[in-house]
């Protein structure tokens, strides 16, 4: 697999729908994650990103215009303990319940399944940053139609032990634009983490397509002390 440049991929891709970054800072001294989503119809991009706590959740931006909450509400970011969940759908609730319980971050999604949206059945990509004693791993799981037939769900978990200073990893739920949409293949894609917060957050955004991108969550979380910088861009102000 070759390393690629984040900034390149959104670039040449007007539609990966949703997606998670997990990764090391180059320094090595920052946690990294980010999450943003993308919208072709009115609802979709009738959002905006907002703190709810330690976590982040999605609204609508115009009320009035919400035709259809399911799917597009809920929890993308939330935090248990010196656990960090970040997901594309209410899925992070899941998470965070079974863990709490004691379940693995695999078990807590075996209940769940992609998203009912047929003709796409857009696949539940997550992930999952673990910050104890100076240590750093992450996972990330996706939840994908068996090659678009909803009768079969494909499970994959992809884990990352001790991640290497400035690199990361990048899932999508979609791999372009199309009708219907084409889920996500492979392992999550090998990426080059650069610069401070905000150079990264900018680089995000900047190579996200302007007609369909919403919004963009991004968080560096201190390995040693467990502080964390977030940034959040929204198109709709």
């Amino acid at each position: 697999m070759k390393k690629e440049k984040i900034g390149d991929l959104l670039k040449n891709n007007t539609y990966p729908g949703r997606g998670i970054v997990i990764g090391r800072s180059k320094d090595g001294s920052k946690a990294v994650t980010a999450y943003f989503i993308m919208g072709r119809s009115v609802n979709s991009r009738n959002r905006i990103f907002v703190e709810d706590g330690d976590g982040i959740r999605t609204e609508a931006f115009d009320p009035a215009k919400l035709s259809d909450p399911s799917l597009i509400i809920y929890a993308p970011v939330r935090v248990l303990g010196n656990k960090t969940i970040v997901t594309n759908g209410d899925q992070t609730d899941t998470i965070y319940e079974g863990m709490d319980k004691q379940m693995t971050f695999e078990q807590s999604l075996r209940c769940r399944e992609f998203e009912p949206d047929e003709p796409n059945y857009t696949p539940r990509i997550s992930g999952i940053l673990h910050i104890e004693s100076g240590k750093f791993n992450y996972a990330m799981s996706i939840l994908k139609s068996n090659n678009g037939n909803p009768a079969s769900c494909n499970r994959y978990a992809f884990a990352y032990e001790n991640p290497i200073a400035g690199e990361g990893r990048y899932i999508h739920t979609y791999m372009t634009d199309g009708n219907p949409l084409p889920s996500f293949e492979g392992e999550p894609e090998w990426i080059e983490i650069d610069g401070d917060i905000d150079e990264f957050t900018n680089t995000l955004w900047g190579s996200l397509n302007e007609d369909n991108k919403v919004s963009l969550f991004v968080r560096f979380i201190d390995i040693a002390t467990g502080k964390y910088e977030t940034r959040i861009i929204n198109k709709n102000k």
